[in-house]
């Protein structure tokens, strides 16, 4: 567990507070992880930092203590953290009221899927610590109840997620608008030629800190696995592994919103406690999952990659990539939902047959070989008859091509030519390209 923790020190080393300290205390923290150990003194000491670690180090912490440590009650609008959606929202602002407990600060998540007249009557009480997604706050500022001019710090947390899921003109209109002396904290699991193009345009001399291993992204606690598989046959595996594994709590990542459902609902069927979660479901729906899960009352959720960020939840045992992801940052953060904080976890990732580059791609970046396991137990499928329809239709339209592309070039416009001997009255119908040609090199006369 030393990747993570730095055993050597305390957060009573770190120069935090008293109040600060007795939160920590309050949830049994010992010994902070590395990133925290190296980005907290950087923060409270007023210094623009950029943080990357991986995935379940915990920068909720932080970036979060910092924010505790520097503001008193009464700063109001004090700090701004942006994350990429509402469930890391609601997560961020639920984690800072513990460990906050004693400082008599007080936050807000702001993010859509809320009403309007329920963040808008909160903002009145003018907290000192807004979380929220880059478009709600925008909105909420633009409306003159979040004013920026009193902003002491800034927080972009996930922000390799927001570049992706296209925030970048908002972190930027926001970034921009902040023109008074105020410092700026980025954290990120992996960090981009893009994040430090930012880093450089909107901090003044960051620190750059990176307590992430060259070699590896993804912390040793995790175990890495994945089964060759049919797509016809991922739904039937996946509940056999559910069923082998009987994880405490699984997520399963699928690539599209109508897969996630697809996906939970056969879970269901065959009497899986399952619940969807993703960005098309009504905000309620999606915190009553995220209560279920945090209670322990859920033991398997399907999610989207988006809906996904905000699951922060001790006690994750098992990661089920059920679709392969194409970029594979994001099956980094996939699987930093499990082994957090110095805990073990399983992920397992589903590769089809001719998806090798994807598979070779995560673990060129991660620089980890993710081993094959194989379920004699498990029996495959059939070959769907569609997909039997589909595989000769292919191969009867390459025979196609194969049988067009048998004449030359040289030989259809010559038969092509010829049936039009008209153009050519009394002469010769050219069959081929001459063997000589000027190649458009003329000697001119100078004028």
């Amino acid at each position: 567990m030393n990747d993570i923790f730095d055993t050597k020190r305390s957060f009573r080393d770190l120069g935090l507070r008293p109040e600060v300290l007795s939160g920590i205390e309050a949830v049994g923290f010992e010994h902070p992880t590395h990133v925290q150990a190296e980005l907290i003194p950087l923060a409270i000491s007023g210094r623009d930092v950029m943080g990357q670690s991986k995935t379940g180090t915990g920068k909720i912490a932080a970036f979060g203590l910092p924010l505790l440590h520097l503001l008193e009650p009464g700063d109001a609008f004090g700090a701004l953290c942006l994350v990429p959606t509402r469930e890391l929202a609601i997560q961020v602002a639920r984690e800072m009221d513990v460990l906050g407990k004693d400082t008599g600060l007080h936050n807000l998540a702001v993010y859509g899927g809320q009403k309007i007249e329920i963040q808008a009557k909160r903002l009145e009480q003018r907290p000192e610590i807004i979380v929220g997604t880059p478009g709600r706050v925008m909105d909420m500022n633009n409306r003159g109840l979040l004013p920026y001019d009193r902003l002491r710090i800034a927080v972009l947390d996930e922000v390799d997620r927001m570049l992706d899921i296209g925030f970048r003109d908002d972190i930027r209109k926001i970034l921009g608008t902040l023109k008074h002396k105020h410092q700026t904290i980025f954290v990120s699991a992996t960090i981009s030629k893009e994040i430090e193009q930012l880093s450089r345009k909107y901090m003044r001399n960051a620190e750059n800190l990176s307590t992430v291993d060259a070699k590896s992204l993804t912390v040793s606690q995790v175990e890495q696995t994945y089964i060759t598989v049919q797509a016809w046959d991922k739904r039937r595996m996946l509940r056999h592994l559910i069923e082998d594994q009987s994880p405490t709590l699984g997520l399963v990542f699928c690539r599209t919103k109508a897969t996630v459902d697809k996906v939970a609902k056969d879970l269901r069927d065959h009497k899986i406690d399952a619940q969807a979660l993703h960005a098309d479901m009504h905000q309620s729906k999606r915190n009553r999952v995220m209560e279920q899960l945090r209670n322990g009352d859920l033991h398997i959720v399907v999610a989207s990659d988006v809906a996904a960020r905000g699951i922060d939840v001790d006690g994750i045992t098992h990661v089920f990539n059920y679709d392969i992801p194409e970029d594979p940052e994001v099956y980094v953060h996939r699987i930093g939902r499990t082994a957090r904080t110095g805990r073990k976890g399983l992920a397992i990732m589903f590769v089809e047959p001719d998806q090798g580059p994807l598979l070779m791609g995560v673990e060129r970046l991660t620089n980890v070989e993710v081993k094959e396991v194989f379920y004699d137990q498990f029996e495959p499928g059939p070959e769907p008859r569609i997909v039997r329809q589909r595989r000769a239709s292919l191969e009867q339209e390459r025979e196609s091509n194969r049988k067009n592309l048998g004449r030359t070039i040289s030989e259809a416009p010559a038969k092509e030519i010829a049936e039009d001997t008209s153009k050519f009255p009394g002469g010769v119908v050219p069959s081929a390209l001459p063997k000589r040609r000027m190649g458009g090199r003329l000697r001119g006369r100078r004028r």
